[in-house]
């Protein structure tokens, strides 16, 4: 996959695809279903479906794209994902430092596993690598306390699906959040008090706020203007 429809990156690549399911937030991926669709179209690198598949010919494809890009690195799957090779993740991590000309973006639910990885590797955490983790309620406000220790340029947030308030959740050493409602059919809604509190005590940490959408059934129709506005902060 290439140019993204995120809205908070430029471009997706996906050396891994399909993943498996660990907290309430894993219960609508999106990514699951986008799979299935893939396969039903005859996609050859969607033959598994949301099956865990490593996809060695696409590890160098960033080192093609010359124009410097946002790309946010396995948006199909979870990177630290526990049946992933160490090897695998090293030869990720070596292709995202051969090319400084990008900023990659790795989110992973799995961060005790990404703190203990960037812990060992061969010369740090590439400067050009932001690191993030997902949170979607207050049970798992626990994962940014993993991600604090991985000595990152940028650390950031993921609270999408939000699906509860998080009164536990310390920004310290925080440098973006991100927060979205859950989307599509079946979609769990969100409280607009819950994402109100996050970008408050965002503001008071100074910390760049990003409100990608209320989500629902039909999410273009629910927008993603908070109190009359977009908010589209970044880290410088």
């Amino acid at each position: 996959m290439g140019k993204s429809n995120i809205e908070w990156t430029d471009e997706t690549w996906n050396p891994v695809t399909g993943c498996t399911k660990i907290s309430p937030g894993c219960k609508l991926c999106y990514a699951e279903r986008l799979s299935g669709r893939l396969k039903a179209m005859g996609q050859a690198k969607y033959r598994n479906g949301f099956k865990l598949t490593l996809h060695e010919h696409e590890l160098e494809r960033p080192l093609h794209w010359k124009k410097p890009r946002m790309i946010f690195v396995c948006s199909m799957s979870d990177l630290f994902h526990e049946a992933i090779p160490t090897e695998f993740i090293g030869q990720v991590c070596q292709v995202m430092r051969r090319a400084p000309w990008h900023t990659f973006q790795v989110l992973t639910k799995r961060v005790y596993w990404l703190e203990e990885l960037s812990g060992r590797m061969a010369g740090g955490w590439p400067p050009n690598v932001w690191a993030g983790t997902s949170i979607e309620n207050d049970q798992y406000a626990f994962r940014a306390d993993h991600l604090r220790h991985v000595q990152a340029r940028v650390r950031f947030l993921s609270i999408e699906p939000m699906l509860g308030p998080l009164p536990s959740l310390n920004l310290d050493g925080i440098h973006w959040v991100i927060v979205g409602g859950e989307s599509g059919p079946g979609a769990r809604p969100m409280n607009p008090e819950w994402v109100r509190d996050i970008r408050n005590r965002c503001q008071a940490a100074e910390v760049p706020f990003f409100f990608k959408q209320w989500g629902g059934a039909n999410k273009k129709a629910a927008g993603h203007q908070l109190d009359g506005r977009e908010w589209r902060e970044r880290p410088e």
